[in-house]
């Protein structure tokens, strides 16, 4: 038989043989998937990077815009107050940061529980929701401010004969609410309980709720507060502001 190892053909005839000049066979499925997902994998990591080259510089952050100070008198608790405030500084932080009366609380910041509660002009408000500048030359009123001395406000003195408050932290708030409740009352300012064409309105448990849901107690001591305003209530006069 003749000697064929010499044979270029006869290199298809043995398995695991391809001649010289065949094509180099394709990759696999499997092996092509494997390199696909290893040269994403090399993108997407944070150090594929190349070390050499150059960081991009950072831009510097806007310089904040000049406020200018504002010049601002307030009558607070009957002392008169020449500050100069950054306009944007609520009357809450005011009371608290810069003129030290901190019996006003600040609770939610948002106006929805009433622990900031003052008197201004003698109507209630949130002080958290009012610029200071916007109460320029206005009478203010704190919790501080109810007491006469070492007589306490009518209203205080009932808020403890009937123990209407727990952990307090909500109680200036109540206080300078019912304050001011009575206040809008006398003056014969209606409610959604009792709308016009009532002569006078009248403060029964319901309309005391009402008028006081503003006010938020987080410890339920709504009852003692209610028995609270009514005892000052019925007292008429005696417990004004």
């Amino acid at each position: 038989m003749p000697d064929r190892s010499d044979d270029p053909g006869h290199a298809l005839d043995r398995p695991g043989h391809a001649p010289p000049d065949a094509p180099p066979s394709r990759p696999g499925r499997r092996r092509f998937i494997q390199s696909a997902a290893l040269t994403v994998s090399a993108v997407a990591l944070p150090g594929a990077a190349s070390a050499d080259t150059p960081e991009r510089p950072h831009a510097a952050p806007p310089a904040p815009a000049f406020v200018p100070i504002q010049p601002l008198t307030l009558h607070v608790n009957g002392q008169l107050h020449r500050l100069q405030v950054e306009p944007r500084t609520t009357l809450l932080d005011l009371l608290r940061d810069h003129l030290g009366l901190t019996g006003t609380k600040k609770g939610c910041d948002r106006g929805q529980c009433g622990a900031c509660t003052v008197l201004v002009g003698g109507r209630r408000i949130n002080a958290c929701l009012t610029l200071a500048v916007m109460q320029d030359g206005r009478k203010v009123t704190t919790i501080e401010g109810l007491a006469q001395g070492e007589t306490l406000h009518p209203m205080q003195a009932a808020f403890v004969r009937n123990d209407a408050l727990q952990c307090g932290y909500c109680t200036p708030g109540q206080i300078c609410s019912a304050v001011g409740l009575l206040a809008e009352a006398r003056a014969g300012t209606f409610s959604t309980v009792q709308p016009p064409p009532a002569h006078t309105p009248s403060l029964s448990d319901d309309e005391i709720r009402e008028r006081m849901s503003g006010n938020l107690c987080r410890c339920g001591a709504y009852q003692n507060i209610v028995a609270a305003i009514r005892d000052v209530a019925a007292q008429g006069s005696k417990g004004q502001g």
